[in-house]
């Protein structure tokens, strides 16, 4: 592989940045203030909202270092230094309630967000795991379309793995109207077309004239796929879900391993 220059490096963060524990190892975090001190950008790029990213960026100091988060799957560009909002696209309240009816029809739980909280009208263990990842407060309405009557950045449809991997296939052929990823086995994903991570990626890089060849973007999970594709150097962790596991330039070590400390170390630090 040619020497490329890399100027930015994209960090999908749960199961991949994270540990298992939700913190960020030691051996990433010194790894990660070596590449920003040598002027690379880091960039993490979450399915999370963008309030349950802010602490980790802070803990990286890429306020001072001028970066950038992607959240809600790159729905939503925050610059961090200027603490503000660059780029964000939403579901409208009619996809939001015509997401609420296939559920029904699907037998999913359904969340979405409105004014920082989790807004369903179920339980769900998957609810309870969205709620530990992203300290937000559960908010459970008698009617979700009555309590949904703006717009949304996004919605997640829950349930078990392998039926909501079923559900993934259907919900593509049902509304091909809309951007539709896997971010964990029990998290299906769904944000208004066009929108990923590449989406956001593509338009972060060209704003800070960043060639695609000099971005390396490092994930695990499906939700993750576009931006491996679009970065020069696409790379998964070993935790990688198995059927991804070929569509990467390289895979490193895993989440609970410090695999983005290594990809840190070997391309950028070499």
């Amino acid at each position: 592989m040619k020497e490329v220059k890399y100027k930015m490096i994209v960090l999908d963060m749960d199961d991949t940045l994270l540990t298992d524990d939700h913190i960020i190892s030691d051996e990433n975090k010194e790894m990660i203030f070596k590449a920003q001190e040598m002027g690379v950008y880091v960039v993490l790029a979450s399915g999370r909202p963008t309030s349950a990213m802010t602490s980790y960026a802070r803990e990286l100091k890429m306020d001072f270092y001028n970066s950038f988060m992607l959240s809600y799957n790159g729905a939503v560009i925050t610059d961090l230094k200027e603490n503000k909002v660059l780029f964000e696209q939403t579901l409208t309240k009619e996809q939001i309630h015509e997401l609420y009816d296939y559920s029904l029809k699907s037998k999913t739980h359904i969340i979405t967000y409105i004014n920082d909280q989790i807004v369903s009208e179920t339980d769900s263990e998957y609810i309870e795991v969205e709620k530990l990842i992203t300290g937000l407060v559960h908010n459970k309405v008698n009617s979700f379309k009555n309590e949904v009557q703006t717009n949304a950045v996004k919605c997640i449809l829950l349930e078990e793995p392998s039926y909501l991997k079923t559900v993934e296939d259907d919900l593509k052929l049902a509304m091909p109207h809309l951007s539709v990823s896997m971010s964990k086995p029990f998290f299906l994903e769904v944000a208004q077309q066009g929108i990923d991570k590449a989406y956001s990626l593509k338009k972060l890089a060209e704003k800070l004239d960043i060639h695609q060849s000099e971005i390396i973007a490092v994930g695990n999970a499906g939700n993750d796929l576009t931006m491996i594709e679009y970065a020069g150097l696409g790379v998964w962790v070993d935790n990688v879900a198995p059927e991804l596991r070929d569509k990467a330039n390289i895979v490193v070590a895993s989440n609970n391993d410090h695999g983005v400390a290594e990809v840190i170390r070997r391309y950028i630090l070499n």
